[in-house]
């Protein structure tokens, strides 16, 4: 096992709903540390670099608008195997697939949305978790 550490954003939806604390808890409670954590509105820019990789798609004005409803919360979040843990707390990425007892499964989306009003987004590699916590916390930012 390794120690790594992740980048987990609270979504629109989990803030909206008052999901923060909840989940938070099922991730302290699963023995991650909190790293770094920070309440913040996303921009234009902010949003194209993230997700690069389908802002040229017909469906990205959607997916920037719902990531702007709302302030998110961007959390470093550390542990053993941290990554693969979390993403397997989650649940899957439509909430509609996801089984009960996951973050997805207890309060995602079961709608049209589901893909996208999730709960949160999850680091998929250690790679990407790198190149995101860089993207959402500053310099000093994570302890």
């Amino acid at each position: 096992m390794s120690t790594e550490t992740t980048l987990i954003l609270f979504k629109p939806d989990a803030v909206s709903q008052g999901l923060v604390g909840t989940v938070l808890a099922r991730y302290e409670k699963a023995g991650f540390k909190i790293r770094g954590m920070k309440l913040m509105e996303l921009s234009d820019e902010l949003l194209a670099e993230h997700y690069s990789h389908i802002a040229d798609k017909p469906f990205f004005p959607s997916v920037r608008g719902f990531m702007q409803e709302t302030p998110v919360v961007a959390l470093a979040l550390q542990g053993e195997n941290v990554i693969t843990r979390v993403r397997d707390l989650l649940g899957p990425t439509d909430s509609k697939e996801a089984a009960a007892g996951t973050i997805r499964g207890d309060f995602g989306d079961k709608g049209e949305d589901a893909k996208m009003r999730n709960i949160c987004h999850a680091s998929d590699s250690p790679e990407a978790a790198a190149d995101e916590l860089k993207r959402f916390f500053n310099e000093g930012e994570i302890i």
